[in-house]
C-alpha cells in the first residue's frame, strides 16, 4: 500500500508549489508532509491514490500544483522510488531537462514508467499541446545506447520499452513483429501499420559501479 500524499497539515488542502518550496531549495521540502515515495507527474483527471499528484491545474485532485516546465519543481531530492509519466512528456518544453529533474528527485534504482504517443499514432500529431513525437529508440539518449546520449548529464537503464497497438486482429501479428525487429518496422513498416502508444520502464542510474 501507498503512503500519504503531500496535504497541507493544518487544512488538507492541496499544496501549491509555492507554498511547498516557499523559497526554499528543494532538498529541503522532504519535512512538508511528503511521504509516498510514488510521484505521478501531469496526473490531470487521472490521480492515483496514495502518490503523490502532481498537476498545474489546481481543480483536477492533485496534492502539489505546480507547472512542470518550471524547474526545479518543489519536491526533494533522491526521495521517489518510483514515477509514473503516463501521457505528460509530450507535453513538456524539455525533455531531456525534464528527465534530469525526474533523476534528481529519484533513488538509485528507482523505476520510471512512461506511456507517449508513437509517433504514427494519429493523435500525436492531432493534439496541438503535443510538443514532442517519440519512436522506439528516442529513450536511449538517456541510457548511453545512443552515440549522441552525451546530451544528457544524467543517465538511466532502460527496464523496457514496448510498442502498443489499436486491438485488431492484423495488429496481433503487426505487434510481434514490430516488438521484434524495431528498426526495421520503423524504417519500413511503421506508416502502412502505424502503432498507437509507446510502455517505457527506465531505471534511475545514480551509483558508478566499482572498477
Amino acid at each position: 500500500m501507498l503512503s500519504s500524499p503531500v496535504m497541507n497539515a493544518s487544512s488538507g488542502a492541496p499544496v501549491s508549489g509555492t507554498d511547498l518550496a516557499g523559497g526554499v531549495s528543494p532538498e529541503k521540502t522532504a519535512g512538508s508532509g511528503l511521504s509516498s515515495r510514488v510521484l505521478n507527474l501531469g496526473s490531470g483527471r487521472k490521480t492515483v491514490e496514495g502518490a503523490v499528484n502532481i498537476d498545474r491545474a489546481a481543480d483536477l485532485g492533485a496534492e502539489v500544483i505546480h507547472d512542470l516546465d518550471q524547474r526545479p519543481w518543489p519536491l526533494p531530492s533522491d526521495h521517489f522510488d518510483e514515477v509514473l509519466a503516463n501521457d505528460v512528456i509530450e507535453h513538456l518544453g524539455d525533455v531531456i531537462g525534464t528527465f534530469a529533474e525526474i533523476h534528481r528527485i529519484c533513488r538509485d534504482g528507482a523505476v520510471v514508467r512512461i506511456t507517449v504517443p508513437h509517433f504514427t499514432c494519429a493523435n500525436a500529431f492531432t493534439d496541438p499541446t503535443h510538443l514532442h513525437h517519440f519512436g522506439y529508440f528516442s529513450f536511449d539518449y538517456l541510457t548511453g545506447d545512443n552515440e549522441l546520449s552525451y546530451y544528457s548529464s544524467v543517465k538511466f537503464r532502460k527496464r523496457t520499452v514496448q510498442l502498443i497497438f489499436h486491438p485488431t486482429l492484423i495488429n496481433k501479428l503487426v505487434w510481434r513483429f514490430a516488438n521484434r525487429y524495431p528498426e526495421a518496422w520503423e524504417r519500413r513498416w511503421a506508416w502502412i501499420f502505424p502503432a498507437w502508444f509507446l510502455n517505457v520502464e527506465l531505471e534511475v542510474v545514480k551509483s558508478v559501479p566499482a572498477a
